[in-house]
């Protein structure tokens, strides 16, 4: 059970950096500077899209984090 909720911790950790990290680039663009007058709802998009882009880089990033610690079954 302990493994467990490291594991969890662990993951949930992952989403958030990631999240956090896709949030930071997406700000990099200045994506309103491509809108004479931009919608109100950008900032939203922004949130929904890092949250998107942050959640598949995560899943990834896990996935291969899996991977590499299943690679030990392999040489038993």
């Amino acid at each position: 059970m302990q493994v467990t909720g490291i594991h969890a911790l662990f993951e949930i950790i992952v989403q958030f950096l990631f999240i956090w990290l896709a949030f930071t680039a997406i700000q990099g663009f200045h994506i309103e500077c491509l809108f004479k007058r931009p919608p109100r709802t950008l900032p939203l998009m922004i949130v929904l899209l890092a949250t998107a882009i942050g959640y598949l880089c995560a899943n990834f990033f896990l996935g291969i984090i899996t991977a590499i610690g299943n690679l030990t079954y392999l040489v038993r």
